[in-house]
């Protein structure tokens, strides 16, 4: 296809310093999950980047210093010359596509309690170590520690150069690096040349860019990553005042600046709370003081939003991290003009989840993001079909969908059959909720696919029994009819039903977005659940008037929602809405028009008025496939070769692992699979034993 001249823009080249970006897509720095302890993973999903055209892409932080030590987080890292050779892996991977790779240093100076390496952390000021409340302290920095410190980074700057990146990104964001805590009031009280003055306090941040385009700036570009405003008010650095006069004081310093908001928290707000583009408001005085190359990032998906920021004068470079994981080939498919081919990134922030539960990473939107080497997935690409079998896909929500599209792709004739009069099953019914409409796009994105597929039947309102299934005439049905969530209450911590919890007094998730709804008047959801059903059952009963408590046995409301980074965010808006919370709180009983709960601590017996909403756990629809399971001869007579479950109709899971397995069923079909084998490849050590 030919490109819209109105997307040029987008594929001119940039200089940064003395490197050369050959369009303006920067795969910002950001976490995986797989870094040091998986580099192999991480190596092959950053070449995947560079082969879907992103013109930098860079490393997520790396940690420069043993006194940086982030584990239990999976980072990358060069303490010394011996993590040069996988960083130069991922290097050659960028590099054979045609893009520049760039390395984030980064020193998380109080945030972390060096848990591995024992060494005493350091921060600007004597201050308790932040992440996970760790019993240990940062000590105050003299100036010998700052010499070292710069020292330390330009001599990891050399190995980064030595490993073949082009670009040293130097980090002062989030809230999360050292140059970031030297700049912050509320860290750094120092009464030396290294504090007091914002002049004073950025100087930390000045010398250690001075020091790395000393050291490689010739050769190498050197990009400043800076937080301008930290949304706390005058609590905090504000984009109109001293994060304007930081930036306006080093304007043409480095050789380009990559800005944004701070915590990551807020630079990385989920679908729910913020649009596409809405740090905009905060870096769009960046190009106005300096010469040098702007990019931000905003979870930019729209081609013509990201055009719109460069022909409005607000970046130069559209940067992207989590957009650049639900489709890798985001710049290509701009570039050929396949827009209705984009995965689009809806904002849910499981990637962020994965990574800060110290695993790899998955996506929503991209079920082969991080299995690019470990299965050899491409995001792109599946291999063609191993047969002539026909197959029959049962449930059209997300696990349904992602099947029957993949084996649509490998050239499979599917059947897919759906009981309700629309497709997206889950995804449908939780987009309708408040501020969830992003996440329709993982039903949209599949049906605009499945749509141009001749080789795919797809039939609504055909809600399928045992005898219907062997009429079909398929050779392999897979089974994705999703799950129910309980009425009862059963779930972590009520193991048996509650008492009175009959359909008229307790009403499930699935009741409340089908619209079967209780009286108006008070509610109590209970929230055993903890991810984001409880607050969204909530948020809407509260919108739609009911008085609402939630109770739940948890510390904090949405307590999961903590890895997904909106936790506080869930907090402050169900307070907004006037919601009643009540922590460590359990159901004990339902009455006629009464809830009683218990506190988990003290024993304490209280009640609330009104019906109850229990977001406690689902069961796996599966009544359709224990039918089949006890016909082996009629399945067997009817030449069906296999019968799976997929899906939430398997074990109910997060869309992300319902759209994970039905691309799974689809790569595995009409292959050997040893049922007792890992099923992916590891990294594995030949050792001579001794005797």
């Amino acid at each position: 296809m030919t490109r819209d001249p109105r997307f040029d823009v987008l594929f001119e080249p940039i200089a940064i310093g003395p490197v050369t970006a050959k369009n303006r897509f920067y795969q910002v720095p950001h976490c995986n999950g797989m870094g040091r302890l998986f580099p192999d993973s991480m190596i092959a999903m950053r070449g995947m980047k560079a082969e879907g055209g992103w013109a930098i892409v860079a490393t997520e932080q790396c940690d420069f210093h043993s006194t940086a030590d982030v584990s239990p987080f999976t980072e990358t890292r060069l303490w010394s010359d011996q993590d040069i050779p996988y960083l130069a892996g991922m290097c050659n991977a960028v590099h054979e596509h045609g893009g520049l790779a760039a390395v984030e240093l980064v020193h998380n100076g109080q945030d972390t309690g060096n848990i591995y390496s024992r060494e005493v952390p350091i921060g600007p000021a004597h201050r308790p170590v932040t992440w996970h409340n760790h019993p240990i302290q940062a000590r105050a920095m003299d100036l010998h520690d700052i010499r070292d410190y710069r020292r330390r980074h330009r001599k990891a700057a050399l190995r980064a150069q030595q490993a073949g990146f082009d670009i040293v990104v130097v980090y002062a964001g989030h809230d999360g690096a050292m140059p970031s805590h030297f700049l912050s009031r509320r860290h750094n009280q120092r009464i030396d040349e290294y504090g007091g003055s914002l002049e004073n306090r950025l100087r930390f941040y000045r010398e250690v860019l001075e020091d790395t385009l000393d050291a490689v700036g010739d050769k190498m570009g050197v990009i400043a990553r800076f937080a301008v405003d930290e949304m706390m008010g005058s609590d905090g650095l504000e984009w109109k005042h001293e994060g304007r006069d930081a930036i306006e004081m080093m304007a043409e310093l480095p050789h380009m600046w990559d800005v944004n908001v701070s915590n990551w928290d807020n630079d990385s707000m989920t679908s729910r709370f913020a649009p596409e583009g809405y740090q905009e408001d905060y870096v769009a005085f960046v190009k106005k003081v300096t010469s040098k190359p702007v990019a931000t990032v905003g979870r930019y998906t729209s081609p013509d939003a990201m055009v719109s920021a460069i022909r409005r004068g607000i970046v130069d470079i559209i940067g992207a991290a989590r957009p650049s994981i639900a489709d890798p080939f985001l710049p290509k498919k701009i570039e050929e003009g396949r827009f209705e081919d984009i995965r689009e990134c809806i904002g849910c922030n499981i990637c962020a989840a994965w990574n800060n539960l110290s695993a790899p990473s998955r996506c929503t939107q991209n079920p082969t993001f991080g299995e690019e080497w470990r299965k050899g997935w491409h995001p792109e690409h599946v291999a063609p079909k191993a047969s002539d079998s026909r197959i029959l896909v049962v449930g059209a929500g997300p696990a349904g969908l992602e099947a029957a599209h993949a084996l649509g792709k490998r050239g499979y004739r599917v059947t897919l059959a759906e009981a309700r009069k629309e497709a997206g099953g889950r995804v449908t019914r939780e987009s309708a909720l408040p501020n969830l409409n992003a996440w329709a796009r993982v039903r949209d994105y599949r049906l605009g696919q499945i749509a141009t597929m001749n080789n795919v039947e797809m039939y609504f309102e055909s809600k399928l029994g045992v005898e219907d299934i062997f009429e079909v005439g398929a050779d392999h049905v897979a089974l994705a009819t999703g799950s129910i969530w309980r009425r009862d209450g059963v779930g972590r911590a009520v193991r048996e039903p509650l008492t009175g919890a009959s359909a008229d007094r307790s009403f499930s998730p699935d009741d409340i977005m089908n619209d079967k709804r209780p009286p108006k008047g008070s509610v109590v959801v209970f929230d055993d659940d903890h991810y984001y059903m409880g607050s969204m059952m909530a948020d809407l009963l509260a919108e739609k008037g009911y008085q609402v408590t939630l109770a739940t046995p948890g510390l904090c409301v949405a307590s999961w929602t903590e890895y997904t980074l909106e936790q506080g965010n869930i907090e402050r808006r169900l307070l907004d809405l006037g919601v009643e919370i009540l922590t460590r709180h359990c159901v004990s009983a339902v009455g006629d028009g009464v809830i009683e709960l218990v506190n988990m601590m003290t024993g304490e017996q209280i009640k609330r008025s009104g019906a109850l909403v229990p977001v406690t756990m689902r069961l796996p629809n599966d009544k359709l496939y224990e039918s089949l399971a006890v016909l082996p001869g009629r399945v067997e007579a009817a030449n069906i070769k296999s019968v799976r479950r997929i899906g939430d109709c398997f074990g109910p899971a997060t869309i992300a692992a319902a759209v994970y397995e039905g691309h799974r069923y689809a790569r595995e079909l009409d292959t050997e699979i040893d049922p007792d084998g890992v099923p992916f490849k590891t990294v594995t050590y030949d050792l001579e034993l001794g005797g």
